[in-house]
């Protein structure tokens, strides 16, 4: 790591778009050295390649302004250097002073979120979500500065966000409301409440989830964690293909108290039933509930019939088969029957597949964890050793 790869002291820098891209979890190099460091681990590659990957990451000044996150920048970049440095040591001095910077980063986002719970304004992905957010911040925090004031601060701002609702126009939404749109292409008219991982009620729990069963709380996270459950509650649909939850609600679904759509989409991590599961086992766990574990496996399980992941087109990990064996590999290790690790082998070989038939347009885009051929080969390492991850990669998908 060169000196001047470090964020100033306000996390200002100047990059190029090329810089941009390199520092990039989502999208760029950092899932690129990511996946071959967990191959240096794992005996399958070399920790010379792993480190000139590495290197690469980390020549040019790192993002850690107030738009960085587990995804993008500083954050990235340490989950990145943490990954290597827990078996190679001359990565070890890199992550300590790139934690620095992570936890001034999360000081000011902390302080940023109080203000504007202070003002009464609603919320938006990028101050809470996994990708961008506090959630993910906590979620590397969660795993390498667990007893630090700064995860506990995450924590109660998480806490606040669930148990809080806000009103507005007479109509009372939950705190993790938004007023925008959850994409350009699909206009939600007065905001919407997400359930996903990635951006929504799934990711917050299962945030709380882990965190308590690493016995780290704080006031109210019990009562955050029922808060959220009983959400999931409200909101499930039970289908001929087993249970399921919308992708989000609006205005007008959240007051009529259901969906407006008749049917689950397809199976994925970042949206609907399998992400929603392993949020609801984790939750589970935390709890000591088996009912709402065993009925979240049984959700899960009612996902990876052979009928619904005909419905998966993509290989990624974000929307597709990637995804779905990676959570369900993570849920089976916790399951309290074997019907999830039956399924294991069958879902291997579906990646497999897919992976051979995306290999065009993974070679157009050939880095990035969430759409790219990284987070593919990623998972494809976790099928082939059938051990978890020795990098704990997949802490970044919060299912582990």
């Amino acid at each position: 790591m060169t000196a001047d790869a470090s964020p100033s002291p306000d996390g200002a820098v100047s990059l190029e778009p090329d810089q941009v891209t390199g520092q990039s979890l989502a999208c760029g190099a950092v899932a690129g050295a990511l996946l071959h460091v967990e191959r240096a681990r794992t005996g399958a590659g070399s920790w010379a390649t792993a480190q000139d990957h590495i290197r690469r990451v980390a020549a040019g000044p790192i993002d850690a302004a107030d738009h960085a996150g587990l995804y993008y920048g500083a954050p990235a970049v340490a989950f990145l250097l943490h990954a290597a440095a827990d078996r190679h040591p001359s990565f070890r001095a890199a992550s300590r002073t790139m934690d620095e910077h992570v936890l001034r980063l999360t000081r000011r986002r902390l302080a940023i979120a109080e203000t504007r719970i202070d003002c009464g304004e609603p919320t938006v992905f990028a101050e809470y979500d996994l990708f961008y957010g506090l959630t993910g911040i906590g979620a590397l925090l969660l795993r390498h500065h667990s007893g630090s004031d700064e995860l506990a601060g995450i924590l109660r701002y998480i806490v606040t966000l669930v148990t809080r609702p806000r009103r507005e126009d007479g109509v009372e939404l939950p705190g993790w409301w938004v007023p925008h749109d959850p994409d350009e292409i699909l206009p939600t008219p007065g905001g919407h409440a997400n359930f996903g991982m990635a951006h929504g009620a799934a990711g917050l729990l299962a945030f709380l989830a882990l965190a308590t069963v690493d016995g780290r709380a704080v006031d109210g996270q019990r009562e955050a964690i029922a808060a959220l459950t009983a959400w999931f509650d409200w909101w499930r649909q039970d289908g001929a293909d087993g249970p399921w939850w919308p992708q989000w609600i609006t205005r007008e679904e959240l007051t009529a108290g259901r969906p407006a759509h008749a049917g689950s989409g397809r199976a994925s991590w970042c949206y609907g039933t399998v992400g929603v599961a392993r949020a609801l086992q984790l939750a589970a766990l935390a709890t000591g509930d088996t009912r709402r574990q065993e009925a979240a496996e049984n959700a899960l399980a009612a996902t990876l019939t052979d009928a619904q992941l005909d419905r998966i087109t993509d290989a990624g990990l974000c929307h597709g088969i990637a995804g779905v064996f990676q959570t369900a590999y993570r849920a089976a290790r916790d399951a309290r029957r074997p019907a999830l690790a039956a399924r294991l082998p069958a879902l291997a070989g579906r990646l497999s597949r897919h992976a051979r038939g995306d290999e065009d347009r993974h070679q157009a885009h050939p880095t990035g964890l969430l759409t790219g051929s990284a987070g593919v080969d990623l998972a494809l390492e976790t099928a082939r050793h059938s051990t978890p991850p020795p990098t704990g990669w997949d802490a970044c998908l919060l299912i582990t």
